[in-house]
Order: C-alpha cells, then structure tokens, then sequence
C-alpha cells in the first residue's frame, strides 16, 4: 500500500508526495506537528498540515532569509529570529562572522525539541554558544524590545493561528522600536500565486512604518506554487545598493552576490501586487 502526503492550498490545487514513514506525530499546545520522511525530499516537518521545512529543499527559504539583511546590514552584530524553531535561518546567520549574539525565540518547543532529534543538519546549529534559545511568545518579545537589534528575521508559518498576529501592522511598528538605529528587518510574506492581498497588505503595513522597503523571491520547490516571497524593511540600508566589498566568502546552495540583486527583480505579475 502506498502512503502520500497532501497539502491543499486551496481546495482545488496542492502538493503531494509520497512516504515512506511517519516519524513523528502530535498535537501540540499550539498547532498539530508532524515529522514524516518523504521519498523525494527526505524527512519533512509539517505543521497543521503544512509543509516547513525538508532535508533536500530547505537551504533556499533559510538562505535566504538569513543572507539578503545580513549582507545589507554593514555589521550586523544582535540578530532576532521570530519562530524558526527548526533552526535553519540560525545556522545560516552564524556563517557570518559579525554575529555575536543570535536570539531564537519560538514559541512551541516542540518544534525544537524534533527538530533536533530528526533533522540534525537542520537544527544543529541550535546549540552553538553564541545562540540563545527562548521557548515564549515572538509577538510579545517583540513588544518588550527596544533598540536592541541591528537584524530581526520573521520566520513564521502561514498567517493562521498563532502566527496570525506576527502578520499585523502593529507588529511590524513593534519590529520598528525594536531594531536599532540603522536596524533591518524580513518576513516571509508567502506566495504570489494564492495569496496576493496578503503580499500587498504586507507591503503597504511595512512601507508606512520603514524609509526602505522592498519584496524579493526565492523558489522553493515544496512550498505550494514554488515561487515564494519575502518582504524586508529597512531603517538606512538598502538592499539594492550593498557595496562589492561587503560580500565576503560564504558556504551556499541557493544565494550568491549576484542573486542578492537579482532576487529582487520581480515578475510584472507580482511587481504589480506592491505598486
């Protein structure tokens, strides 16, 4: 018999894959958390029945949502991770040397806790001396912050129970008092394809709030529709005028100097949603 793994994005389309064990399977204090491992892309993290991360795609949403601030930034030092538990964004923002401090707040354990147990090359920079890892609430770390971080990462799921508040204006003008003079900061905004009033709410909601705001892409095989975008928010720097010598060596699969710039030429289709 065989077993395959479906997420609707809508009730007439979604992905599918085939499994070849469930790992894991709980319901949670926050949401429904499942760990399978797949036969294309390796073990996967679910939640609610939406695909976070597996072992074969994920270096694209983590490189690039570490990667694009991090070089924008000239010496970003403090960083927030927002969600994330699964550890990716962190291990890619410690492969830059400025990084002192990375703070990952998420808030379900769980996430972290199987995320170490089965997806170690994912996770296991959660360890690292320079990481502090703080099970609680992201919206409310947020609102207690103030000029604390030169980089804030939004690493959520989609905009649906408790990460719904993470996608409001408030938030972001959280975000905002947060960040430090010349602070940065990117969110997940989702895809072009099924959600477009939320790319451009998002992207109204930031540009009232930051001098700077701009919307790149990444395609992302086994997020629905492939095509995946980020919104980032900038007090000073602008992503798209980031000097030759900033971009120092560093190990990669999906990002490059040049797909820094490149990233954030938009198809007309989705230039138009943040007009």
């Amino acid at each position: 018999m065989e077993l395959w793994y479906t997420e609707k994005q809508t009730e007439r389309f979604g992905i599918t894959a085939k499994i070849k064990q469930t790992l894991h399977t709980e319901q949670t204090e926050f949401q429904k958390l499942d760990m399978i491992e797949t036969e294309e892309f390796g073990k996967m993290l679910v939640l609610d029945g939406m695909v976070m991360t597996t072992e074969v795609d994920e270096f694209v949403y983590h490189e690039m949502v570490a990667h694009v601030p991090l070089f924008t930034h000239p010496n970003p030092k403090n960083v927030l991770v927002v969600g994330g538990g699964d550890g990716g964004v962190i291990r890619e923002v410690l492969k830059h040397p400025s990084v002192e401090k990375a703070t990952l707040v998420e808030i379900d354990g769980k996430v972290i806790e199987y995320s170490k147990k089965y997806l170690p090359t994912i996770a296991g920079a959660l360890d690292d001396a320079r990481v502090d890892v703080q099970v609680d609430d992201g919206f409310m770390h947020i609102a207690k912050a103030e000029n604390q971080y030169d980089v804030i990462m939004v690493d959520s799921t989609e905009p649906v129970g408790p990460a719904a508040k993470l996608f409001e204006k408030g938030f972001y003008e959280g975000i905002s008092k947060a960040l430090k003079d010349d602070g940065i900061f990117v969110a997940q905004t989702d895809n072009p394809w099924f959600h477009k009033e939320l790319i451009s709410k998002v992207y109204s909601d930031v540009k009232e709030i930051f001098p700077i705001t701009r919307l790149y892409t990444a395609n992302i095989p086994t997020y629905p529709s492939g095509l995946w975008t980020f919104t980032i928010g900038s007090k000073k720097h602008d992503p798209l005028a980031v000097e030759e010598s900033r971009f120092h060596e560093i190990e990669s699969k999906y990002y490059t100097k040049e797909l820094h710039k490149a990233c954030f030429a938009l198809p007309k289709f989705v230039a138009d949603l943040v007009k």
